[in-house]
């Protein structure tokens, strides 16, 4: 996703005038924003602190910033930052944090964000984006571009299958329909879903929605998608994202603060490392039961 990033942006900076900071980090992905924003593109070197209070010393001036780092080094080391200088003084600073969730693979704990959108939705007023396919970037650029707010874009890898193409971008989709019950998914995993779900019969196979966005409010939670919850007899929540303050705990919140009777709920999240070691991020995947058969198989 993130070579969808500079062609974004390029076409954002027409509309606003925004600076963009790197953390020594985007080789072989950002060159073409280099050249497109010339000397409003800074590579801030490794010190995300610091990065971030120019950052918002750059938004109080009156440009929009742009911060770039692995989803890690972006939220986690320079916490501090972003709540007193970013979110204290309500700048419009924008995130961007590479690979979330465990794409990092075999690097490491140090590498992996599965606290990233929840420990960011503690600060008021942050927006939070997670986009599934490559195709949600554009508009989701945009969207950020044109809040005032300070918000965070979590990227991954586009796992849609090839024979299937991405819907159009909203906050919420139905992504593949189905009879049965209903599953909310968030972020890429969702490809892998679609694909084990879309050969099943359309009688039987989970009713498969797609959240991108958050914080959730009532409003902002579709008809179609409460019609089926009132018909369903199970929930799925599925998130590469710890339980903390995660989909599940938002959704669930709103759901019943509104009076809405919950089915039996079914929760896929991130389980941290259960055997103490490190793998690919579908290893990680397979232990924490957040790869498609195990999801489908508790689910179903």
């Amino acid at each position: 996703m993130r070579n969808e990033i500079p062609p974004a942006l390029i076409a954002l900076s027409k509309e606003i005038p925004l600076v963009f900071l790197t953390g020594d980090l985007g080789f072989m992905a950002l060159e073409p924003l280099k050249e497109g924003l010339g000397n409003r593109f800074i590579n801030a070197g490794v010190a995300e602190q610091n990065m971030m209070s120019v950052a918002a010393g750059l938004a109080y001036s009156g440009l929009q910033s742009w911060v770039y780092s692995i989803a890690p080094f972006c939220y986690a080391r320079p916490f501090e930052q972003i709540r007193n200088d970013i979110c204290l003084n309500k700048l419009s600073v924008k995130l961007i944090g590479n690979g979330g969730g465990y794409a990092y693979g075999s690097m490491g704990g140090t590498h992996h964000a599965l606290e990233d959108y929840g420990v960011l939705l503690t600060l008021n007023p942050f927006l939070i984006f997670v986009p599934a396919f490559s195709e949600d970037v554009l508009p989701i650029i945009f969207k950020m571009g044109r809040s005032s707010k300070p918000c965070y874009l979590r990227l991954g890898k586009s796992e849609l299958p090839k024979d299937m193409s991405a819907p159009s971008y909203s906050a919420w989709r139905c992504v593949l329909p189905g009879e049965g019950s209903v599953i909310v998914c968030m972020g890429p995993l969702v490809g892998e879903l679609m694909a084990s779900l879309c050969f099943q019969p359309v009688e039987t196979r989970p009713e498969l929605w797609l959240v991108t966005e958050m914080p959730l409010s009532w409003e902002t939670i579709p008809e179609a998608f409460l019609k089926k919850l009132s018909k369903s007899k199970k929930l799925g929540i599925v998130e590469e994202h710890v339980a903390q303050g995660g989909l599940a705990h938002h959704l669930i919140y709103v759901l019943i603060k509104n009076n809405v009777s919950l089915p039996a709920v079914f929760h896929a999240h991130a389980k941290g490392y259960p055997s103490q070691t490190y793998g690919s991020q579908q290893f990680h995947r397979r232990e924490c039961g957040l790869d498609a058969p195990a999801i489908l198989e508790a689910f179903l």
